[in-house]
């Protein structure tokens, strides 16, 4: 029964960053800013790269980075579907999916991703970024921690 319900995580975080992308789309012309803090603005910024702008002067790299996410994309999906995953890489696993599902449909419907989340500190800016990287980003941080958390303990089960 778990293993359906968290499948839910997909379509919930593809609704919230397609859902933010539309806002900034209809509220903020492109480059627009609004400063929320002293180190954190919403900006309209279009991603013709990959992360953080990767290979975005490339006139190949957004074909790359359509190509390369759906392939992805495809693995993960098989991995999510035909393995035996504990709970908590099973939703690392979907985060990521999810995020990289947000991304790829920007990028083909748009050819490009909407980034609109800016930290920053003085003239210092963090590449600005997405619902869907966050949830990338939050999927691979905890897939690292259960993975370190696993060998701990195999190490300390294997000293006793």
């Amino acid at each position: 029964m778990r293993r359906h319900f968290i499948f839910l995580i997909i379509p919930f975080i593809f609704s919230l960053d397609r859902w933010t992308k539309i806002l900034i789309v209809k509220n903020l012309k492109f480059l627009e800013s609004i400063n929320i803090t002293p180190f954190l603005s919403i900006v309209h910024t279009k991603n013709y790269g990959g992360a953080f702008g990767l290979l975005s002067q490339n006139k190949f790299g957004n074909y790359i980075f359509t190509i390369l996410p759906v392939l992805i994309v495809a693995v993960l999906f098989y991995i999510a579907l035909f393995y035996r995953l504990s709970l908590s890489k099973s939703i690392a696993l979907l985060c990521i999916l999810s995020g990289a599902l947000g991304n790829l449909y920007d990028r083909i419907f748009s050819g490009f991703v909407i980034d609109f989340i800016d930290i920053y500190y003085r003239s210092y800016h963090w590449p600005a970024f997405n619902v869907a990287d966050i949830s990338i980003t939050c999927g691979v941080c905890l897939w690292i921690f259960v993975e370190l958390r696993d060998s701990f303990a195999k190490k300390s089960h294997a000293k006793c």
